[in-house]
């Protein structure tokens, strides 16, 4: 049902340039968007409001493009998903990725305590695509097919990205205080 009413505000927006239905969708997943940045940011909730609302605005720009082939949400993760590798790659291209890492790490110790702050540093640990999989698989809780649709991997490549996520997660929290009691 919530996809049939997500693709009758796509129509509203397309055909009738009705503002509202978009707005209505805005409110629909802007926090699971923001979530995914944030994650992927290691706790940058600055970045991470600045990366949703550039999703949106991309989102409004294309939605004519929408061909229903996906969920509006998936479809909506993909753009998610490529402007926040297009930030990276802007990142690596000037600094470094390293940098940038260490940068967030630092926020992140700086704004977040306690429990937060440790799964950031533990996400921290992971390589780009495992914390990708592991956000979008754990925290979103997306199927596997659906993240390969977002991510444009295949499903078994996902798979082995959340194996190793967890085993680093699982590693890092454990040598941090977290044995599961």
């Amino acid at each position: 049902m919530s996809q049939i009413n997500d693709i009758a505000l796509v129509a509203q927006v397309v055909v009738f340039k009705n503002t509202r239905a978009f707005d209505t969708l805005v409110k629909k997943y802007q926090s699971p968007i923001r979530r995914f940045f944030l994650h992927q940011t290691l706790g940058d909730a600055e970045l991470s409001d600045d990366l949703a609302q550039e999703t949106f605005i991309k989102a409004y720009t294309n939605l004519a493009s929408f061909k229903n082939l996906s969920s509006f949400s998936t479809w909506l993760y993909r753009i998610a998903y490529n402007i926040f590798y297009d930030y990276i790659r802007s990142k690596k291209e000037t600094s470094g990725l390293e940098t940038w890492e260490i940068d967030a790490a630092y926020q992140t110790e700086q704004r977040q305590v306690g429990e937060h702050m440790d799964i950031y540093r533990g996400l921290s640990q992971l390589k780009e695509a495992e914390r990708t999989c592991i956000t979008l698989f754990f925290m979103e809780d997306l199927p596997i097919e659906k993240i390969a649709v977002i991510t444009g991997m295949p499903a078994g490549t996902i798979k082995s990205h959340l194996s190793r996520g967890k085993t680093k997660l699982t590693t890092f929290l454990k040598q941090n205080g977290y044995d599961g009691k």
